[in-house]
C-alpha cells in the first residue's frame, strides 16, 4: 500500500465518527475517490471491487496525468448520506479532483449536491435514478448506470406484448415504486396489462404472501421492483414455490452478477433482466475480466466494469483538456468518445452516457460452460430509445 493510500480501517473508523478522511496529500498529484459500500449490502457489487476497478484504469492511463501521479482513494460510506456528503466535502476542501461510484440512491444525490456546490467533479456509476440528468443535472456530474428509466424499458419493451399481464412485487420505498411505476408505464404502452402489485417492508425476510398474491393473479410475467439482499432472498423463495415451473416469467430490472453468483444457478434460472455490462460480451469484456479475477477472484459487476470506464474516460479528459479545472475537464468529458469495452457510447451534454441496453436471461445449469457463465442475450434497446431524451433545462 502506498503512503497515499487510505486503508479500509481508516475509512471506516472515520465514517463512523460521521467525519471524512484526511488523506495525506503529495505534491501535485491528481486524485480519484471512491466512495462506496466497503461493508455492507452493496460491498460485492461496489466496495474492494470498484476500489481495484479504479486502481486498473490509473495504471493502465498512468502512471501520470499532466505530468503529476494519480491517486485512488477509498472511504466507506456506510450507506448514510450525512457520512458521505462529509466526506465528500471534505476531499473537495483538500482538492481531490473526482468522486465516484455512490451506490445508494440518497448517499449519490448527497454527494452530487456537493459536487455542485463545490463545482467539483462527480461520476455516479451505481445508483440508476434517472433524476441525476434529467433533473438534476450539472455541467461537473456524469451519470454511467444503467437509469431506472432504462432498466424499465429495456425489460418492457422485450417481454411484453399484446395480452401479456403483469404483476409486481416492490420493495415499499422510493427506488422500488419508482421502478414500478416506469415499468408500468412501458408495459401499457407495448399493449400489457398490469394486475396490481404487493409491496414489502426493507429487510423482508419472508415473501410468502407477496409470492402468493402474484401467482394467483393469473399474471404471466412478475415483475421484481426491488434490489440486493431483499431481491436475492425474493428470487430465492419464488423459485421455491416453482413459478418457473408454472410458466411464469421473472423479470427483475436492477442485477448484478454477484448476485446470480449467490443464488446459484438452479435457482436463479430463467430471471430476464437488462445490463449494459456482461464478462463474456466480446474480447474487450473478457480482456479486463481476466484481468479483474486475477486480483479480486469473482467477475466485474456492470458497477465496477463502469468505475474502470469512467476512471479512464476521466483521465483521458483532463489531458486532453490541459488542465485540472473541473468545468474544462467536464467540456472534455462531453466530447472525447467513450470506451465502454469496445462498445458504442457517447457522453451527452447533461453527463448521460449513452449505450445500448441488452436484455439478459439467466442460464440453466446445463447451458453453464465455465465458472461465471451465467448470461445469455434475448434482446437489445438502442440507446436513442432505452435513455430518456435531454431536458431542456439541461441541454
Amino acid at each position: 500500500m502506498t503512503p497515499m493510500s487510505i486503508t479500509r480501517r481508516t475509512a471506516l473508523v472515520t465514517a463512523a465518527a460521521g467525519l471524512a478522511v484526511r488523506p495525506a496529500r503529495a505534491a501535485g498529484a491528481v486524485r480519484i475517490g471512491v466512495l462506496t459500500d466497503e461493508a455492507g449490502p452493496y460491498a460485492d457489487s461496489g466496495g474492494a471491487g470498484s476500489i481495484a476497478a479504479a486502481r486498473m484504469a490509473a495504471q493502465d492511463f498512468g502512471p501520470t496525468v499532466l505530468g503529476r501521479p494519480i491517486e485512488i482513494l477509498h472511504a466507506d460510506t456506510r450507506n448514510k448520506p450525512d457520512i458521505a456528503s462529509a466526506a465528500a466535502r471534505q476531499w473537495y476542501d483538500d482538492g481531490v479532483d473526482a468522486i465516484t461510484d455512490l451506490p445508494v440512491t440518497p448517499v449519490a444525490l448527497a454527494v452530487q449536491r456537493v459536487a455542485r456546490e463545490k463545482g467539483r467533479t462527480v461520476i455516479i456509476t451505481a445508483s440508476a435514478i434517472s433524476e441525476f440528468t434529467s433533473k438534476f443535472c450539472a455541467p461537473v456530474s456524469s451519470h454511467w448506470a444503467v437509469d431506472t428509466h432504462a432498466m424499465t424499458t429495456g425489460v418492457g419493451r422485450v417481454l411484453t406484448g399484446a395480452g401479456q399481464k403483469w404483476f409486481f412485487i416492490t420493495v415499499d420505498f422510493s427506488f422500488g415504486q419508482l421502478l414500478e411505476a416506469e415499468a408500468t408505464k412501458v408495459v401499457r404502452a407495448q399493449g400489457g396489462t398490469v394486475l396490481g402489485d404487493a409491496k414489502f417492508p426493507l429487510g423482508n425476510t419472508d415473501f410468502s404472501s407477496q409470492i402468493v398474491q402474484a401467482q394467483s393473479s393469473g399474471a404471466s410475467v412478475i415483475g421484481l421492483a426491488s434490489v440486493g439482499g431483499d431481491q436475492v432472498n425474493l428470487i430465492k423463495q419464488a423459485a421455491e414455490f416453482g413459478l418457473r415451473q408454472g410458466g411464469v416469467t421473472l423479470a427483475a430490472f436492477l442485477v448484478y452478477i454477484t448476485d446470480i453468483h449467490a443464488i446459484g444457478l438452479k435457482l436463479a434460472q430463467g430471471l430476464s433482466f437488462p445490463a449494459g455490462f456482461y464478462w463474456d460480451q466480446n474480447e474487450a469484456t473478457r480482456a479486463f475480466t481476466r484481468r479483474f479475477m486475477a486480483e479480486r477472484k469473482a467477475a466485474p459487476t456492470q458497477n465496477q466494469a463502469a468505475i474502470y470506464a469512467s476512471t479512464r474516460h476521466f483521465l483521458k479528459a483532463m489531458a486532453q483538456a490541459g488542465t485540472d479545472d473541473p468545468l474544462a475537464v467536464n467540456k472534455a468529458m462531453r466530447a472525447l468518445p467513450v470506451d465502454l469495452f469496445a462498445h458504442p457510447a457517447t457522453m451527452r451534454a447533461d453527463g448521460r452516457v449513452l449505450f445500448d441496453v441488452t436484455l439478459w436471461r439467466v442460464k440453466t445449469p446445463e447451458e453453464s460452460q465455465a465458472p461465471w457463465d451465467y448470461y445469455k442475450p434475448v434482446g437489445l434497446v438502442p440507446a436513442d430509445q432505452a435513455f430518456l431524451p435531454i431536458s431542456a433545462g439541461c441541454a
